[in-house]
């Protein structure tokens, strides 16, 4: 159960936006202030949205053995989402930004105005659930485990599912100049391939997903 939450938790931090927005909020006039919010904010929409998957799909009862096949279909379902979103994402072509319009979005105005209260606001908006998160969920929810170990599987989601939050974050408090430097570097490359990285990140996700659901319904 856990190393397979943890790998589609995994999947789920891989955001390039998620890092993008780390690196523009280190490097502002307030960086580890203006970071510990984002951080806040993501953490505070991870847990609310854990809680709500686990409550909910504890409470129709997937995780006992009787619904073996709602289980697997809901998973089947999930990877046929991520993998239709996934070909869309790839089909689709980013929009060239437009020079005339550098700020463009709720998004894009909250965030080029660092601050405590907006960096918060983002990361409950970046971090709003997607389906590779949904799935990690899913897995611990329908899990035959004690409540010990659902806990502790979905806090180890939580913390994985924001790691492109906290670590750049914990690297910057080690070695400040050196993280900034490496991440501005590096968001260069994040900008130019960002987008085949989502779908990409879709795209294994659905794979994995309706692969996993298959095989537990021809199994029963």
């Amino acid at each position: 159960m856990i190393l397979q939450a943890a790998g589609l938790a995994l999947l789920a931090a891989l955001s390039p936006t998620a890092l993008l927005i780390a690196a523009v909020y280190l490097g502002s006039a307030r960086p580890r202030l203006t970071g510990l919010f984002y951080l806040a904010g993501a953490v505070v929409m991870t847990v609310i949205m854990a809680i709500v998957v686990l409550l909910v799909l504890r409470s129709v009862g997937l995780n006992k053995p009787r619904e073996h096949e709602p289980l697997y279909g809901l998973r089947l379902g999930l990877g046929v989402i991520a993998l239709v979103a996934g070909i869309v994402v790839a089909l689709r072509k980013p929009k060239p930004p437009d020079p005339d319009k550098p700020v463009q979005g709720i998004m894009s105005k909250l965030v080029a105005n660092p601050g405590p209260v907006s960096a918060f606001a983002v990361g409950i908006l970046v971090f709003t659930p997607g389906v590779t998160f949904i799935a990690a969920m899913q897995v611990i929810a329908t899990a035959h485990a004690s409540i010990e170990a659902v806990v502790t599987a979905a806090i180890l989601v939580v913390i994985i599912n924001v790691l492109l939050v906290w670590l750049p974050i914990v690297l910057h408090f080690i070695a400040p100049a050196a993280t900034s430097r490496y991440l501005s570097a590096f968001n260069a490359w994040l900008r130019a391939h960002g987008h085949s990285l989502l779908a990409g990140v879709l795209l294994a996700a659905g794979v994995i997903l309706i692969v996993n659901g298959s095989l537990g319904l021809a199994a029963r």
